[in-house]
């Protein structure tokens, strides 16, 4: 009787817990969590975006970089199983290394080499390639409801939206925006950076996770976006460049791609604006196909 008693308890119990996870998932989702600290490069969508993609069937084709190659949506992409893990404000070292320390790879990584100023943030690394399992047992199913609460809450269009959208921007005439007084702030600030030492020291650990994913059966290769005129003459970007392609001076590691440049604008110069990112992704698809059409000859 005694055992018989408990056991209305023990479902109370469980159902309470299970209700005051779930509640605390949605807070925590809402007003952010005092568990942790944000980490430096966290911003609306990363957690989102690398939770998304440990948690899913890995892609056939990945894009790493900063928010430049951020404002490449995935729903840009005619082709299926892409996902972008950019980090605005963030390396495209971090996620390379997220996605070299998974156990399954994708087919091919596209590599921005456009900001190489940004040391990697060790802390989404350990995140998202194992450190997580050493969190205690109690807070996983918070994180788990967190993680589906945000999935959900941000769940991508479906292909005939994407589609829709894509049509509706290449309607569109280009921007006729004056993006002067930002365009000059942004030279002014790449004239003064020198990303010489940061730049080498990712580019050496480019090497690294290229050769590794490589030998593990996947494709790499570099990638560089289109700045402005005036962004591309910076001292940021000219010594950048010099440094990568000294690098990887094998045009085979890198994907040209011929976007239509005239019919480019940025917000200020660096950032694409939304039809000209489709722009690119269609000069990116494009190119993939012709690197496709070279490997099956």
């Amino acid at each position: 009787m005694r055992q018989a008693s408990g056991l209305p308890w023990l479902i109370k119990c469980t159902g309470v817990t299970a209700a005051l996870l779930l509640a605390c998932g949605l807070a925590t989702a809402r007003f952010g969590s005092p568990l942790q600290q944000p980490t430096v490069t966290t911003r609306d969508g990363t957690i989102v975006t690398l939770n998304r993609y440990v948690r899913e069937r890995v892609p056939d084709l990945v894009l790493v970089g900063s928010s430049v190659t951020w404002r490449l949506k995935e729903e840009y992409f005619s082709r299926p199983g892409v996902r972008n893990l950019a980090l605005p404000g963030g390396s495209p070292m971090t996620s390379l290394d997220i996605v070299a320390k998974q156990k399954n790879l994708p087919k091919v990584v596209l590599i921005e080499t456009n900001v190489l100023t940004r040391l990697p943030d060790d802390t989404l690394i350990a995140k998202f390639s194992g450190g997580a399992r050493t969190e205690a047992l109690f807070l996983r199913p918070v994180r788990t409801a967190i993680a589906a609460y945000e999935t959900w809450n941000h769940k991508p269009p479906n292909p005939a939206e994407a589609r829709a959208e894509r049509d509706r921007l290449l309607r569109e005439l280009p921007s006729t925006f004056d993006n002067k007084v930002y365009l000059d702030r942004a030279v002014e600030q790449m004239n003064d950076d020198d990303p010489t030492a940061p730049a080498r020291v990712n580019v050496a650990r480019i090497k690294e996770l290229i050769d590794d994913i490589e030998r593990r059966g996947s494709r790499a290769f570099l990638l560089e976006l289109p700045f402005a005129a005036e962004i591309e003459d910076s001292r940021m970007v000219r010594i950048s460049k010099a440094i990568i392609h000294a690098a990887f001076p094998d045009r085979g590691r890198w994907l040209p791609i011929n976007p239509p440049v005239s019919e480019l604008r940025w917000a200020d110069g660096v950032h694409l604006d939304e039809r000209s990112a489709l722009l690119v992704v269609r000069a990116i698809e494009s190119a993939l196909a012709e690197r496709d059409s070279e490997r099956g000859r």
